[in-house]
């Protein structure tokens, strides 16, 4: 109930409104969020890479809905890697990229330039593309987006939801030699058709399907904050004798930052997950409604230093 309660407020300007206003709505965003602009995103990766930590950045934006907004984004992408590159922050730097974003609702054609606008960028500023995943319907366009891309940038990260009862087998196709793969829970309100709705079985699917990358030729992403599946991670790593650099820990910005920095004093490589943008509302939203229980976690976290 109260996920659907959150899910709606999202779609409501009503909601957005008084939360961009409330006093604490600007302490969530100074915490989760790298703040409005390129220069916001690139002062943040600094202070990140100089912990030892890796960075994927996410210009905020979803549901366009006409070519202007798909081509503006398209642009923020190509002047934010432009200047990752002169600020001499990539490789440590890639971008992940929703192609909602870039047209992929009303014209996959130009969500496919849009999108290969951009890693042929990443590729010259030496640094590569994820392309995040969303709701189930766009599933299928994305990893046919994917196909098209790794055939020419051959680095570009795919996004698997362990909630989607298909995830399973798309990571058999996708566990192979220089192969990219995130594997997060998933952030969607989904049917039960297509989803696994408890979280004692979207962890077990979590881990069936870290096994299945493990086990493959490709390089896992693990992105999770869960201390149990973190730990799974770490024990699945050594049972099929993957070293420290062959597969990598991602976490988001500003959520259990001391793990994260333990992680990457222990060895590993950790990906800090880091928006930047104006359109901050539905993607905070968001994080609030994949579980309940994170309404209560992020208000600790706003408590927290650690």
């Amino acid at each position: 109930m109260l996920r659907s309660v959150i899910l709606a407020a999202a779609r409501s300007h009503r909601v957005e409104r008084i939360v961009e206003t409330a006093p604490v709505s600007r302490s969530i965003v100074r915490r989760f969020i790298a703040g409005e602009h390129v220069d916001d995103a690139l002062q943040r990766t600094r202070e990140l890479a100089a912990d030892g930590l890796a960075v994927t950045i996410d210009y905020l934006g979803e549901d366009t809905t006409n070519p202007e907004q798909a081509e503006t984004t398209r642009d923020e992408y190509i002047k934010l890697l432009d200047a990752l590159h002169a600020a001499e922050l990539t490789p440590a730097a890639e971008v992940s990229v929703k192609l909602s974003a870039l047209g992929q609702v009303f014209d996959e054609k130009l969500a496919y330039e849009n999108v290969r606008a951009i890693c042929a960028k990443a590729s010259e500023a030496g640094t590569t593309v994820t392309l995040d995943a969303e709701d189930h319907t766009t599933t299928d366009s994305t990893l046919d987006v994917l196909g098209r891309l790794r055939g020419e940038f051959p680095t570009t990260g795919a996004v698997l939801q362990a909630y989607l009862r298909r995830t399973e087998a798309d990571c058999r196709e996708l566990a192979v030699e220089g192969s990219r793969v995130r594997l997060c829970k998933g952030a969607y309100r989904e049917p039960e058709s297509v989803a696994y709705q408890g979280r004692l079985d979207v962890d077990k699917s979590y881990v069936r399907c870290l096994n299945v990358l493990m086990s493959g030729t490709g390089y896992p992403m693990v992105a999770t904050h869960d201390p149990r599946l973190v730990a799974i991670g770490e024990d699945r790593a050594k049972w099929f004798e993957r070293s420290p650099d062959e597969f990598e820990f991602q976490m988001l910005y500003g959520v259990r930052p001391d793990e994260q920095l333990r992680l990457a004093q222990a060895g590993y490589t950790v990906r800090v997950y880091l928006p930047y943008g104006t359109q901050w509302y539905p993607y905070m939203m968001r994080r609030l409604a994949e579980r309940p229980a994170n309404v209560g976690f992020l208000a600790r976290a706003l408590r927290s230093r650690g």
